[in-house]
């Protein structure tokens, strides 16, 4: 692995925590460097991090408020 995409993964808590638990991504860029975009976005797709997840997350708030304020009536 170069010595860039060492420094990247290390930089950031969650690439460094997520290729840890996840050791087949060193194979995956050891091989080929360029697929640190598809790290980059499974990293965002365990984390949550992807719009639609932050979304989702919000409507599920809102529903349990909703349903709440229906069990207080």
């Amino acid at each position: 692995m170069s010595l860039e995409l060492q420094y990247k993964i290390k930089s950031n808590p969650m690439y460094h925590e997520f290729i840890r638990q996840n050791s087949i991504w060193y194979k995956y860029l050891n091989r080929n460097p360029n697929n640190f975009k598809y790290f980059v976005d499974a990293v965002k797709e365990r984390y949550e991090l992807k719009p639609s997840a932050r979304f989702n997350k919000m409507l599920n708030n809102i529903n349990m408020l909703q349903t709440f304020l229906d069990m207080l009536k």
